[in-house]
C-alpha cells in the first residue's frame, strides 16, 4: 500500500498548509510551546482535566500534569483544535453541537499530530511503521493505528470510486 490512492481532507490540507507556511517540515519541529506561541496561547500543567480557556485576549491550554508526556501531547492538540476552530462555551451549547466539536477535535488531533506532508515520506508497508510514527511524532501507538486505518479506509474509497467510474 502507498499514498497514491489517498485523498486528503480539507481539514488535513488546512493543517498541513498552516505547518508548511510556518516551516514545520519534520516531526521534530512539532514543539508544543512553539505551536502554542504561534497561536498566542499559554500552556500550563495542573493536576486536573486538560482544557482550553479564553479570557478576553488571554488564551490558555491547561494540560493534566498527572498524565504521561505522550498523552499530554495528544491532549494538547485536542485542546488546540478548540482554540483555533471553535467558539463558545461547550457547557452552554446543545449536546449535538458539543459532540460535533469533539468529533472535529478528534480528527484535528489525528492530522495535527501526524500531518500528511510529514507522513507521506514513510513506507506504509513497513512492518515497523506504527512504532516509527509513535517514536517520531511522540504519540501513542493506538493513535498511530487509528491514523493508518483512516488512511486505508480513505484509500479504499478512492479505489472503489475509480473502479466504478
Amino acid at each position: 500500500m502507498n499514498f497514491s490512492q489517498y485523498t486528503t481532507s480539507s481539514l488535513e490540507d488546512w493543517i498541513s498548509s498552516w505547518y508548511i507556511d510556518r516551516n514545520f517540515q519534520y516531526p521534530g519541529d512539532l514543539n508544543l510551546r512553539v505551536i502554542a506561541k504561534r497561536h498566542n496561547i499559554f500552556i500550563n500543567y495542573k493536576p486536573f482535566e486538560s482544557h482550553f480557556t479564553k479570557f478576553g485576549k488571554y488564551k490558555e491550554i491547561v494540560l493534566n500534569s498527572n498524565l504521561n508526556k505522550v498523552t499530554q501531547r495528544e491532549h494538547f492538540f485536542h485542546e488546540l483544535c478548540h482554540a483555533v476552530r471553535h467558539v463558545g462555551k461547550q457547557t452552554m451549547m446543545p449536546k449535538a453541537f458539543r459532540e460535533l466539536q469533539e468529533r472535529d477535535a478528534k480528527y484535528f488531533t489525528l492530522y495535527a499530530t501526524m500531518p500528511y506532508h510529514m507522513i507521506k515520506i514513510y513506507n506504509l508497508n513497513d512492518q515497523e511503521l506504527l512504532l516509527k510514527w509513535a517514536e517520531d511524532f511522540e504519540v501513542s501507538y493506538e493513535l498511530c493505528e487509528e491514523r493508518l486505518e483512516q488512511i486505508k479506509r480513505r484509500s479504499d474509497c478512492t479505489k472503489l470510486f475509480y473502479s466504478i467510474n
